[in-house]
């Protein structure tokens, strides 16, 4: 069992910067695919970023924060983070990281593929 406990979200105004940081539980933290999605009012949950296993070598973005969005790991503190630069109001949401613990692949973009969730942390971003 994997536990998922985000935090860093809050009120920014559009233009700044939050730094948003995921601690998983477990001891093969450095053998999962770790992704963040986002939630925005009213609609699905989307992705946004993801980082391959074990070393975080290959990172993949959507493209609405691809140059503003920034995923990294830190296995030694079993720790995934999202820097996110330049906000927008549209990127106001709730942030889920995940977790794909198959070490089938390299990275994953899809939500069916994770099999671990944390519970989000609130990004809001005013105008």
């Amino acid at each position: 069992q994997v536990q998922l406990v985000e935090s860093g979200g809050g009120l920014v105004q559009a233009g700044g910067s939050l730094r948003l940081s995921c601690a998983a539980s477990g001891r093969t933290f450095s053998s999962y695919v770790m992704g963040w999605f986002r939630r925005a009012p009213g609609k699905e949950r989307e992705f946004v970023a993801t980082i391959s296993w074990p070393s975080g070598r290959i990172t993949y973005y959507a493209d609405s924060v691809k140059g503003r969005f920034t995923i990294s790991r830190d296995n030694a503190k079993n720790t995934v983070y999202l820097q996110m630069n330049s906000l927008k109001p549209e990127d106001t949401a709730v942030y889920y990281c995940a977790a794909d613990t198959s070490r089938t692949i390299n990275i994953v973009t899809t939500e069916y593929e994770y099999d671990y969730w944390g519970q989000g942390t609130q990004v809001t971003v005013s105008s």
